[in-house]
């Protein structure tokens, strides 16, 4: 059984939201222990994460976008000092690999009540799930995703990110904020390869980890769409049949602005990879 089929089991009111609570203060606790007592984590810039976390304007949705160094950047990445981990209201939706995360009814059924939205590799942006991470930003929420795709453990830049964030961004009611993370260290504390050609069967400790919270941006939509309706058009690009967004932009004018904003995304992340790789220590 897939995790779309357990849908009901991510509602805020399921149970009169007892399990999702003790879901997030059980993986919050993990998160705080791996993070912040087994291992070494300095945080720069926590302030901007925690303030648009806890205080932004009502309806204003936030998009968070980090590299992808291992299986668990999610929870692990939110375990700092100082940051509300036990707070299932404010805790992010996450997109997770539906093939990982979903393989079996009672994965399916704890992830969903972490508020993960499962996501199925190669199966496109307008898949029906993309639909559950628009409903998300529609309601000013909180949405996680890791746009290179997949995890990958060298010291390397930012690879090309994938459309979907973008298009998260583009079609959402509401233009969400869009923050930037680039992380170090995680993939020493779940190595890919370490047991017998596995990751080991719990996060190691001892460990450096350096997490890079950057500013909010902030897509002057209107302009980028007036710009991607002007834009001369690539016959050459394949046609992938996408439906016309409701304001009317067609496949072109999507995959210029998905472009664009990915590029623009992926330039900020890896101008603070550089900034990280630089500085050695900061406060926590």
């Amino acid at each position: 059984m897939g995790g779309g089929s357990m849908r009901w089991a991510g509602k805020a009111d399921h149970l009169g939201g007892v399990p999702r609570a003790l879901v997030i203060l059980a993986v919050g606790a993990f998160a705080k222990v791996v993070t912040s007592l087994f291992n070494s984590t300095s945080v720069y810039n926590p302030e901007t994460l925690i303030r648009l976390v806890r205080s932004r304007p009502p309806g204003q949705p936030l998009i968070t976008v980090s590299n992808h160094m291992s299986t668990l950047d999610d929870p692990l990445v939110w375990g700092f000092k100082g940051f509300p981990t036990a707070d299932a209201k404010l805790a992010r939706w996450v997109l997770a690999a539906e093939d990982i995360c979903f393989k079996n009814v009672i994965l399916s059924y704890i992830f969903r009540l972490g508020k993960c939205i499962p996501i199925t590799r190669g199966g496109g942006i307008y898949q029906a799930h993309m639909n559950e991470a628009l409903e998300v930003l529609s309601g000013g929420g909180w949405l996680h995703t890791f746009p290179e795709g997949k995890v990958s453990q060298e010291n390397a830049p930012i690879r090309r990110l994938k459309w979907g964030t973008a298009s998260l961004i583009v079609r959402a009611p509401v233009t969400p904020l869009v923050l930037p993370i680039v992380h170090c260290g995680f993939e020493k504390v779940m190595p890919e390869k370490y047991f017998f050609g596995r990751r080991p069967p719990v996060p190691l400790w001892n460990k450096d980890i350096k997490i890079i919270i950057g500013e909010p941006i902030e897509f002057d939509l209107q302009s980028l769409k007036q710009t991607a309706k002007t834009v001369s058009r690539d016959s050459s690009i394949h046609n992938l049949g996408w439906p016309n967004t409701r304001d009317g932009l067609d496949e072109a004018e999507q995959k210029w602005l998905y472009v664009y904003i990915s590029d623009q995304i992926r330039t900020i992340m890896e101008r603070l990879r550089i900034f990280g790789a630089t500085i050695k220590r900061f406060k926590v």
